[in-house]
């Protein structure tokens, strides 16, 4: 599995959920980890597991929201590791839930700029280093939001979505750079956003609730999953594959072979009857 020897991966979101698990893989898999995270408490768990586990990684206490932050983090890592080879943007959060009519502005504003305008950031901060090596791979997390609504959480499907097309849009403009940008959807794991729709009961609706239950029982999807995926995202193998969304359930090892049509795993609309 020790597919990423020598190469370095910056994770934000990664003093927990599906982030922590992203870095840990990475980890695994003999890359050079930079955890980046707003809590220290979160990062110093995340690097001591890692540590433990004979990787290597360093811990970057910053606020995706905060360009600033994302820079000084970006020339730090670089510094410790000698460059970035691979950005996963996996910073989220489920921001107001409820009908929209009734979200307070101001929340709702707070979950678009960390879902989206944290992972511009993040980007940006990080383009110019991939620019000037002409390669890199950044990864999106994107969620359901970005492939269908999400009632009565629709600042997160909104910011999905936008995620997507920002996804689609950057890989274009570095696609003659050799850099790959694409989102991967997890599919539905435990994370805090689980309980989060729970302890939200019926503002969350039947639906939401119902589907957090069941992740919460079952554990959703395995992380292995979306490591793997991950991985191969990350990896040479996919240097064809650009401005794509691929689902942990898609049948994804078969694009390693093979050509896309250029609507596919994209945002499209409906073609007209």
């Amino acid at each position: 599995m020790r597919s990423l020897l020598e190469k370095s991966v910056l994770v934000t979101g990664a003093g927990r959920g599906i982030g922590k698990r992203l870095a840990i893989g990475f980890a695994q898999a003999g890359a050079k980890v930079g955890l980046l995270a707003r809590s220290k408490t979160e990062l110093d768990l995340a690097h001591l597991e890692i540590e433990h586990a004979g990787g290597v990684a360093l811990r970057l206490v910053a606020d995706v929201r905060n360009y600033a932050d994302l820079s000084a983090a970006a020339e730090q890592f670089c510094e410790r590791f000698g460059g970035i080879h691979v950005l996963v943007c996996a910073a989220g959060v489920a921001g107001p839930v409820g009908p929209m009519a009734e979200s307070e502005p101001v929340e709702w504003a707070e979950a678009v700029k960390v879902n989206l305008i944290g992972a511009m950031n993040a980007m940006r901060a990080v383009l110019p280093h991939m620019l000037e090596r002409r390669s890199g791979k950044i990864i999106l997390l994107s969620g359901d939001g970005a492939e269908s609504p999400r009632v009565n959480l629709s600042a997160y499907a909104a910011s999905k979505a936008g995620l997507v097309r920002l996804a689609e849009t950057v890989a274009e403009e570095v696609r003659e750079d050799n850099i790959q940008v694409n989102c991967l959807a997890p599919g539905g794991t435990y994370t805090s956003m689980t309980d989060e729709l729970l302890r939200a009961q019926d503002r969350a609706g039947w639906r939401e609730r119902d589907q957090a239950t069941e992740i919460r029982t079952t554990g959703g999807v395995p992380p292995e999953k979306q490591i793997q995926l991950a991985l191969f995202l990350a990896s040479e193998r996919s240097n064809h594959i650009s401005g794509k969304v691929i689902h942990v359930d898609d049948d994804w090892r078969r694009l390693e072979n093979s050509n896309l049509k250029p609507a596919f795993f994209t945002l499209r609309r409906v073609e007209k009857l």
